[in-house]
């Protein structure tokens, strides 16, 4: 997009109306936060509709399957987002996106909410990873758009952005999750469609006199020649896939555990190819490619860690279900409620962090030794939760305290790694690739999520404290083989601190 084109759209936005922040914002806000309401709302429920008997309202398959299918889910949403931020750079904008992407997430609920088959659930998980990969990366993309390079109020903008997105996820799993629990899984996921059916209202009606022109123009156009040729290409790549699913599946090829190795290699292999082509690439220079060798050990400490911490939605959803005493304190505490935690404990230390790094200035540790501190609490919060198990055995329920401090270490490797990650991203990716290498970054947790799905199926609670135990100690080992080479790092980055 041209600088002038920039211009117009800044120009286009009324700049105050929101916390004096630009009038856009307001609708961002809100359309993130129903969305991350819908979505999270939705995944609060998801295993436990999986594995319920069907006597519960549940699918009733087994507990591993359940587990592998809510990680390749999560790795496919991540997946999408490549797809999405294309189809907006080079068709119909961001805004649009926003809005097919919306609608793609609510029929995906509303297809949830409707009682019937496995396959119709299938389909449901079609849509919802098409919906959040045109929607999650665009509405972020289009908050960027509100604010010209040099205004000061543009990471105050992302920050109260980034709130928006972790009041949705907190709020999510103590309403919906608890109806879905205490009435009906599929009225739980109706709430789920009516909370993006109120983000699309909000974006539809206040978007005209709020966004301006933010969203409309097409980053890359595609000429009409190259439109007709994408076309064609998806148009066949559509049906060969349709063929080879239609003769794989009666044969006996392609089943749950032939898929789940595929996207384990996909997880893999996507993010390596986009190594290979950036560091390749004439465009990229000298200096471009040893940053991309400096961002290589982060990328892989960042796979270990949302291995980790992703997991918070699956073996420790499942570890709150059946492992945990949920009469606690004079009250009946739904197994869903933990997995509000994560945002809850971000809201709260976000702003202790920034202002952390901020008091510290140049005395603050550099990007690799941040990523090192991220792992160490990650493997932390695993040796925590194994130790209930050591201490009263695997048949004793476990106090839900020994829960709760598991996500509150973990998040304190988040704010160590993420935020720090993003920033890290846009600092070392070669200039011609600065849109990839932000979809490179995201890659991280569809790898991490492919990889969880091949190793959930060795997690029962007789291996709960050998799976907790390997898995935690593997992150602490790769946090201080990081931290020692740090400076090695650091001298690869060219300058950037």
């Amino acid at each position: 997009m041209s600088d002038l084109n920039k211009q117009k759209i800044v120009e286009s936005v009324p700049q105050q109306g929101f916390f004096g922040h630009p009038k856009g914002l307001f609708t961002l806000f809100f359309t993130e936060f129903w969305e991350r309401f819908s979505y999270y709302g939705m995944k609060a429920i998801l295993l436990y509709y999986m594995y319920y008997e069907v006597s519960k309202g549940g699918l009733g398959l087994d507990d591993n399957t359940a587990l592998a299918i809510v990680s390749v889910y999560g790795s496919l949403v991540y997946m999408s987002g490549i797809i999405g931020g294309w189809l907006a750079d080079r068709i119909f904008g961001e805004s649009k996106a926003v809005f097919y992407g919306g609608i793609l997430i609510m029929l995906g609920h509303i297809t949830l909410a409707v009682p019937g088959s496995l396959t119709l659930f299938f389909v449901s998980m079609v849509l919802i990873v098409l919906g959040t990969g045109l929607l999650k990366p665009n509405v972020s993309s289009v908050v960027g758009e509100l604010y010209s390079e040099q205004d000061q109020r543009r990471d105050a903008g992302f920050s109260i952005f980034y709130m928006g997105i972790n009041l949705g996820s907190f709020i999510a799993p103590l309403t919906v999750g608890t109806i879905g629990m205490k009435y009906n899984f599929h009225l739980g996921f109706g709430l789920a469609a009516v909370g993006m059916l109120l983000g699309l209202i909000m974006f539809v009606f206040t978007k005209k006199r709020n966004l301006g022109l933010a969203g409309t123009y097409v980053a890359s156009p595609l000429s009409p020649e190259e439109r007709k040729k994408v076309f064609r290409i998806i148009g066949a790549g559509s049906l060969l896939l349709a063929i080879i699913i239609a003769i794989t599946i009666p044969l006996g090829w392609l089943t749950f555990n032939s898929l789940i190795v595929i996207i384990g290699i996909l997880g893999i292999l996507i993010p390596t190819i986009y190594f290979v082509v950036m560091f390749r690439s004439p465009r990229t220079t000298s200096a471009e490619r040893s940053r991309l060798i400096a961002y290589i050990p982060l990328f892989i400490a960042a796979i270990m860690f949302w291995a980790i911490q992703e997991q918070g939605s699956t073996i420790l959803a499942n570890y709150a279900d059946k492992r945990t005493q949920l009469d606690f304190a004079g009250i009946r505490i739904s197994p869903t409620w933990f997995q509000s935690l994560n945002p809850l404990f971000i809201i709260i230390f976000a702003p202790v962090f920034a202002w952390l790094w901020v008091k510290l200035g140049k005395r603050q540790p550099t990007i690799p030794k941040k990523f090192a501190l991220g792992l160490l609490f990650a493997g932390l919060s695993f040796l925590v939760i194994l130790l209930p198990a050591y201490l009263g055995g695997e048949d004793a329920l476990v106090n839900p305290l020994w829960l709760v401090l598991s996500y509150f270490i973990v998040v304190l490797g988040e704010l160590c790694l993420s935020p720090v990650g993003l920033s890290a991203t846009t600092k070392l990716a070669p200039t011609a690739f600065s849109s990839q290498t932000m979809s490179l970054w995201f890659l991280s947790n569809a790898a991490a999520q492919a990889i969880n799905a091949q190793i959930v199926k060795f997690y029962s609670p007789t291996t709960e404290m050998l799976y907790f135990g390997v898995i935690g100690g593997a992150a602490i080992l790769l946090s201080i083989v990081l931290f020692l080479f740090s400076s090695k790092i650091q001298g690869f980055m060219k300058g950037i601190q």
